[in-house]
């Protein structure tokens, strides 16, 4: 018999074997043990996270004729046959490759015959975003009112791209991603069963770049021990097979940086290279072991959070001491950056190369959160050059509010010095504020009282707003020295200015002469 990939073999067949998705889970079975169940079921998440087989389970289940606690015995003549692929009533269907009109009236013309054997006729449609419109819209009717014996299951990794006539006719199930721990444990538990030695932080190292997938920790781990056949798989030999890189090259280029010794970390660089190391791989290993730096910078207590032995944590926490928080969030930011271009980028290892040689000369980059590291590489020039010892002292200094000068109230003379500079006064104020002015009459309305007279409604009660009152007061407070009021009024319908108010600009040269 030929061999059998591992998330082949070990993919589950009963509910009971699903791991990392209770919540869906539970839902399913109690729906099969209530007798409520739906026509239409949508199950969204990432690649590998159990969305094509539990929705097997689940077709297995409705037809089962001896269901356990809602999930399928997997005995009975039904059970056998699904499991086997040759049941007439489970029907899969790649959207990918068959995403037309006719594919789905295909569909249509099958669902009005009933099954000719079991309960239900379950149509699996994977990656169902694939489908095209025209595809969709005739999906929608069957899907809206199927026959009693009929069940959708769409499966998708991109729900944003399903119109919303489809999701509403749906109950939808959002798959997570699997944790590190959960998937560890199953790898252990298939490694046991398959009698395959297997150390214990290679387990670890394989689950955590997964990135939630299960089917994908068991294809990387099915691809290491097919390299290392009869050999006990430890940590070193995954990250040979895989192109990654330890964490001690990491701990040893973070130091090289920091001494800004661009020989030694390219010499470093050209080392992995020469191993045949991934550098897309080591680019983003490198982002993570920085974000475990900061956890350990900013906390006490991350050895729950961190996925690390003792010996690396008692190692991190040494590193933290050696680094600032700043310094650490901008080598985040260029290594998140870095990751995105080296997708694409033809020559991964030069980008890589300017990008290190960048953080030791943080004068390269002119990004604003390089300042404080090319303020320190100056310090450290200065210091070694022996010009003058550097101390660095943090006194946080309670920075009191500056008083507000008081000014003494303006007489009619200074009255008159604003009317003679109004129009220079205009032109240092803002925006549309200094358009209204422009239409502005100036009278008197007491000693230091200044009234500004407009046109209309609109620009008086423009005016008239208590910040533009204030920031035309500031200027002229600014030109004169002095504290002045300013009232604003406006000139009422059908009367003109000279027969309500006083033109001041008129007799600025007049003495002035105020009555109470």
């Amino acid at each position: 018999m030929s061999y059998t990939a591992l998330y082949r073999k070990f993919r589950p067949s009963e509910f009971d074997d699903v791991k990392g998705q209770d919540h869906i889970v539970t839902t399913l079975k109690n729906q099969i043990k209530a007798d409520r169940i739906g026509h239409a079921y949508l199950f969204c998440g990432t690649r590998g996270t159990g969305k094509t087989t539990i929705a097997k389970i689940f077709a297995k289940a409705v037809n089962c004729e001896h269901t356990v606690d809602g999930s399928p015995c997997g005995e009975c003549e039904m059970c056998r046959a699904i499991s086997t692929g040759t049941s007439m009533n489970v029907i899969e269907i790649d959207a990918a490759s068959n995403n037309g009109v006719d594919n789905i009236r295909e569909i249509r013309e099958e669902v009005a015959y009933r099954p000719a054997e079991g309960k239900y006729k379950v149509y699996i449609i994977d990656e169902v975003h694939m489908l095209s419109i025209g595809a969709f819209n005739a999906l929608l009717k069957t899907l809206e009112e199927p026959p009693e014996y009929v069940i959708f299951i769409l499966a998708t990794t991109e729900a944003h791209k399903i119109p919303i006539t489809i999701l509403s006719r749906c109950q939808r199930y959002d798959f997570k991603r699997i944790g590190i721990d959960t998937i560890a444990n199953r790898l252990n538990e298939l490694m046991i069963e398959e009698k395959v030695d297997v150390e214990e932080k290679a387990i670890r190292y394989i689950a955590k770049i997964a990135d939630g997938s299960m089917r994908d920790a068991l294809s990387l781990l099915d691809q290491c021990i097919a390299f290392y056949l009869g050999q006990k798989l430890t940590y070193d030999h995954v990250l040979e097979v895989l192109g990654a890189v330890d964490t001690d090259v990491f701990s040893n280029l973070l130091r090289q940086i920091l001494k800004r010794d661009v020989l030694a970390v390219l010499k470093s660089v050209e080392d992995l290279v020469m191993q045949g190391r991934e550098l897309t791989q080591m680019v983003n290993d490198f982002t993570w072991y920085l974000r475990n730096l900061l956890l350990a910078k900013t906390s006490d207590n991350m050895e729950e959070v961190l996925d690390v032995s003792t010996e690396n944590l008692q190692q991190l926490k040494e590193e933290a001491e050696m680094i600032e928080v700043d310094t650490l969030l901008r080598y985040i930011r260029i290594f998140s950056d870095l990751s995105n271009q080296m997708k694409y980028a033809m020559q991964k290892r030069i980008l890589l190369e300017v990008t290190l040689i960048k953080l030791c000369k943080p004068a390269m980059e002119i990004h604003s959160d390089t300042l404080l590291d090319r303020i320190r590489a100056v310090e450290e020039k200065v210091e070694q050059a022996g010009e003058i010892q550097i101390v660095r002292e943090v006194t946080e200094i309670p920075k009191e509010p500056i008083p507000k000068p008081t000014l003494e109230k303006a007489i009619p003379e200074d009255i008159k010095e604003v009317v003679k500079n109004f129009r220079s006064i205009i032109n240092e104020t803002s925006g549309l504020l200094k358009g209204y002015l422009k239409n502005a009459r100036l009278s008197l309305g007491g000693e230091d009282k200044l009234l500004i007279v407009l046109p209309d409604e609109l620009s008086a009660d423009f005016i008239n707003q208590q910040q533009h009152k204030q920031e035309l007061a500031e200027v002229i407070e600014n030109k004169i020295g002095k504290a002045i009021t300013i009232e604003v009024r406006q000139i009422e319908n059908g009367r003109k200015f000279e027969e309500s108010f006083v033109d001041i600009e008129q007799v600025v040269h007049m003495n002035i002469t105020i009555e109470d």
